[in-house]
């Protein structure tokens, strides 16, 4: 009985004419229509708000406007300013041909002349009637849809932000932070800080060619495959060699991964590393010199005979070490500029300070002011200080 309810056409007559109205209606109700009549723009409005319609029948002239329709152009727009998907035919006796072209402009489905005939006019209503049913029905199935993406984008990126380091792992010596900004709600970008055994720390950055689901489904492989080899207590080098022959056969074709992977001896502090085809992290010396890290090899899963070298280097007091994926530099202001790595330099220059989570603060705010928070690629950073 609802179902069949429900499918019973509501219609909204209006007309500032009493005979005209009685007249639709008993012409309406006679056809299987629900209907109800209104005298005023007022009222029209009024009904809107309150009810769900199925089309709006309505004169173009009032008490206020009797010949040239301009209360009934207004009343459209203020229709559809409440529902846009509200079917309007429009009646009248004074129509013209400019008249009709200018309701048809504003969103009329279409036009009947007084006085009118009454089997053109039905089929002129059901017609309209369908036409915006279905106009709703696929409306409402869009937005369903939408509602189920946003759903599963919602848990996909709760079940990646569970891949990522709640909280970074303490290292006697250092301080260490890092920040990961997402760019379409799940990220082909990652990042790892996890303690080897008491003495070692292994600090990882990487990035997949692309963004969106395929980059994230792609990331999270190498994340387990990464987790996996690092517990074999392996050097670098070897760890992306192993990791470069697992990842070319789970990797799409034009589909690769940078990687950026190293060791940190908490005792000696000494860092051993290799670069696989990521943008080199940046070491800055507490007198400002700038030192790269781009010992290493190709990108991962492309190329199955390649082979990784390793570099180790020294830390010292007051070094800050910058960890970062190409969304941070590639950041574009409102000019298209990118940030750029020189600004990125400065940033690490300017830091007096001897707080990691501070400095990663303030590297995040400055690329965020920089683009608007409009940033085109996922960005993610880690930062290492030595105390």
């Amino acid at each position: 009985m609802n179902t069949i309810a429900a499918q019973v056409p509501r219609t909204l007559i209006a007309d500032d004419q009493p005979d005209v109205l009685a007249a639709l209606r008993l012409l309406l109700k006679g056809a299987g229509y629900q209907t109800e009549a209104v005298d005023s723009p007022a009222a029209v409005l009024d009904a809107i708000r309150h009810e769900k319609f199925d089309l709006v029948l309505m004169d173009l002239n009032y008490a206020r406007d009797t010949t040239s329709g301009k209360e009934g152009l207004d009343l459209i727009e203020r229709i559809h300013a409440l529902d846009h998907d509200l079917p309007i035919v429009v009646m009248t006796a004074w129509a013209t041909v400019d008249l009709a072209v200018e309701s048809m402009r504003l969103g009329v489905r279409d036009f009947v002349q007084k006085p009118w005939e009454n089997s053109r006019l039905l089929r002129k209503l059901k017609t309209q009637i369908d036409y915006g049913r279905r106009r709703r029905d696929r409306k409402a199935a869009t937005q369903s849809r939408e509602r189920q993406l946003k759903l599963e984008l919602d848990e996909a990126r709760e079940i990646q932000r569970g891949l990522m380091p709640r909280r970074m792992p303490h290292l006697h010596g250092f301080s260490l932070a890092n920040a990961w900004q997402p760019a379409r709600g799940v990220s082909g970008d990652y990042l790892a800080a996890f303690k080897l055994d008491d003495s070692r720390a292994a600090l990882c950055v990487a990035d997949v060619a692309g963004k969106g689901f395929p980059a994230a489904l792609l990331m999270s492989n190498m994340q387990a495959s990464l987790k996996s080899l690092a517990s074999e207590g392996i050097s670098p080098s070897e760890l992306c060699s192993k990791l470069n022959k697992l990842m070319c056969g789970n990797t799409p074709l034009r589909k690769f991964i940078t990687c950026f992977y190293s060791e940190l001896d908490l005792a000696t502090r000494k860092l051993t590393f290799t670069n696989a085809g990521h943008n080199s992290p940046m070491l800055v010396r507490r007198d400002g010199e700038c030192v790269r890290l781009d010992e290493g090899g190709r990108v991962i899963g492309a190329f199955c005979d390649s082979t990784f070298t390793e570099r180790e280097i020294q830390l010292h007091a007051g070094d800050k070490l910058l960890l970062f994926t190409d969304g941070v530099t590639e950041a574009r202001n409102a000019e298209g500029e990118e940030f750029g790595d020189q600004r990125l330099l400065e940033c690490l220059r300017s830091y007096a300070g001897r707080n990691a989570t501070a400095l990663r603060t303030l590297i995040l705010d400055e690329v965020t002011e920089f683009c608007d928070g409009n940033f085109d690629d996922d960005a993610t950073l880690m930062v290492l200080i030595a105390s």
